[in-house]
């Protein structure tokens, strides 16, 4: 039989159609699919206006069937068909979308809506086949038609015999190369994979006959193989089902379903939008972070749906990166999808719904803050770094949405506190939300910085992660309140002294400090005396934005600039060894300067930072030693 050519400009597009535009072979499975629920919805569509049609759903099917031994994948449905026109139409011209023109013809609007757009789909089947065979009879005919194509060089039409009215799509699958397994797209268990990933939300049944096995008669311990068709796909998602009819266990049994992971999620919302866009959602943030949630190997995104067909695994544009643990699903029938139905046309629509979703998070995890702490703390020891990550990145843009929802030590109530419940219990007099950075609780308490501060009565905030400073130097505020590191030059505490006392105290040991910060050289930026110790003879504070902490964060990242904080050494004019530093001033100036490295040393100890010279200051305490 003579070939019918494909148009030229439909030639160029079946060799991009086979080679570029879809990313993934697989898909050619969903594409075949979706049309094949789009020939059902056709007959439905059809019987809501003609009174001699009736839609039974039971008749209603879509099935698969693979055969190994002639290469050959059946997609077979119970659809509308097609006549010798149509074939001609919707076939024999590419990107002639038969499903467009009918929804175009029938505007009926019922909650059922046509997944076909473009018209391309059908031909990602010849990414993985030889020869594609496609045998339809149309609704209220008695005559089927064969259309076949071996690809670019053409097509044939002919009559054929079809007992039912529908279409069944024949797949010749090539043979396997080195860099591709074809024999994938025979295999019982890959096909069913492919059918629950992509197309398992698809509304009407899609069946497959599978390989079951029982015991064999008369013979003990031994099973034989049989088969039985069953429906592969669930048809009605979770999300289209109203909130009141679904169980907490149900949405948990869809979180493991799905693979979102392992853990049992804290929290699910279950959206439902109409709107400029409509879309239905479910979201879960989970208990417990993915073991590879903090490296570059983690992808986030939420799974994207249009019209029930799986678009995208991961769409990152849905989630911010603070909120990337959030795991789920969306589906919209309001997507413009582009050519290959993988990705979109514009982000319009994506955007409004990115960012409705981002409200949403927030005000349950604000809820959750709210109504359930413990769940809410179990939650940010798992995810509240993200949080903070995500105040101090994109310049701040975020901490107002995030700040409500962070937590930190406190001093005072010896447990995680937010923001707001540390300046709801500020005394009046207190000017600033004091923080202390370091490695461990313990260390903090430890601090000489504190001393002032506990003394005072204030709560201190502890920092022990390295976000910790820069989200807060980000927040700068909260409530109006600046915060303060402990470490800062000024504290703006009254001290018990008086102003004209320090001040004097500090003119008459100005010789001393200034020959302590020649000896130190450019280690510290000054000496002078310390307001805010009271038992501990030494500390480093810093001058300037660049804290202590920070510099050692800096320093331990790959790009290191080699920045360093302006460290100031207070010493503690009320501590014994302030005399000693006055004697050796006075008498002994090889004296001053053991004593001065060895408080240097000793503040740097305490802060965690290493000391410049292991071997000068072991030597230092031997010559006190002696």
């Amino acid at each position: 039989m003579k070939k019918t050519p494909f148009k030229a400009e439909s030639k160029r597009m079946l060799e991009l159609m086979i080679n570029s535009i879809y990313s993934h072979r697989e898909i050619f499975l969903r594409e075949l699919i979706s049309n094949a629920s789009d020939a059902i919805d056709k007959i439905y569509y059809k019987a809501l206006t003609d009174q001699n049609l009736v839609f039974d759903q039971d008749n209603y099917y879509i099935k698969v069937a693979a055969d190994k031994d002639t290469r050959t994948l059946t997609v077979l449905d119970t659809g509308i068909g097609m006549s010798k026109d149509e074939l001609e139409n919707n076939l024999g011209v590419i990107a002639q979308s038969g499903s467009l023109t009918f929804k175009r013809d029938n505007e009926a609007k019922d909650g059922h809506d046509i997944i076909g757009q473009f018209g391309v789909g059908f031909y990602s089947a010849f990414m993985v086949a030889d020869e594609v065979t496609v045998i339809s009879r149309a609704l209220g005919s008695e005559t089927a038609f064969k259309w076949e194509s071996s690809g670019v060089d053409g097509y044939t039409i002919a009559a054929d015999q079809k007992d039912a009215v529908g279409t069944e799509i024949i797949l010749k699958i090539k043979a396997s190369t080195e860099d591709e397994n074809y024999d994938d797209y025979l295999d019982e268990y890959r096909l069913r994979s492919m059918i629950k990933k992509y197309s398992d939300f698809i509304r009407y049944p899609i069946k497959m006959d599978v390989t079951k096995h029982r015991p064999k008669e008369d013979s003990e311990g031994e099973f034989e193989e049989y088969r039985e068709e069953q429906t592969i796909n669930s048809m009605v998602p979770i999300w289209r089902k109203n909130k009141n009819e679904l169980t907490d266990e149900d949405y948990e049994n869809f979180y493991m379903e799905k693979h979102y992971g392992f853990d049992k999620p804290i929290k699910h919302i279950h959206i439902s939008v109409d709107g400029a866009v409509s879309y239905n959602a479910i979201l879960y943030i989970p208990e417990k972070t993915p073991f590879d949630y903090y490296t570059k190997e983690y992808e986030k995104g939420l799974e994207l749906y249009s019209n029930g067909v799986l678009i995208m695994s991961k769409s990152p544009d849905l989630l911010p990166d603070y909120y990337s643990f959030v795991k789920g699903m969306v589906d919209s029938e309001d997507l413009s999808l582009n050519i290959s139905r993988e990705i979109l046309q514009q982000d319009k629509q994506l955007q409004l719904i990115a960012k409705n979703i981002k409200s949403k998070i927030t005000s349950q995890l604000q809820r959750l803050l709210k109504d359930d702490r413990e769940k809410y703390e179990a939650f940010y020891k798992s995810f509240g770094t993200q949080l903070k990550y995500g105040v101090y990145s994109d310049y701040g843009s975020n901490k107002d949405v995030l700040q409500d929802l962070l937590m930190f030590y406190s001093s005072k109530e010896k447990k995680m506190v937010t923001l707001d419940e540390y300046v709801s219990r500020m005394p009046e007099e207190q000017k600033y939300i004091y923080y202390a950075a370091g490695d461990t609780y313990e260390r903090i308490e430890k601090l000489p910085q504190t001393e002032l501060v506990i003394d005072k009565g204030y709560e201190i905030l502890y920092l022990i992660e390295d976000i910790d400073e820069f989200a807060i130097k980000m927040l700068m505020t909260h409530k109006e309140k600046e915060f303060k590191s402990v470490s800062s030059g000024d504290l703006g505490i009254e001290v018990d002294e008086s102003q004209e006392q320090t001040e004097q105290e500090a003119h008459e040991n100005q010789a001393m400090f200034d020959e302590m910060k020649k000896i130190l050289a450019d280690k510290v930026k000054d000496v002078r005396i310390s307001k805010r110790l009271k038992n501990h003879p030494v500390c480093l504070t810093a001058d300037g934005d660049l804290t202590i902490e920070m510099e050692k964060v800096l320093k331990a990242m790959p790009n290191n600039q080699n920045v360093k904080a302006e460290k100031v050494l207070e010493i503690n004019i009320n501590h014994d060894v302030f005399q000693s530093l006055r004697a050796a001033f006075e008498h002994d100036k090889e004296k001053l300067i053991l004593y001065t490295n060895l408080l240097y040393n000793q503040a740097l100890l305490i802060e965690g930072l290493p000391i410049h010279d292991p071997v000068d200051f072991t030597n230092d305490i031997c010559k006190i030693m002696v």
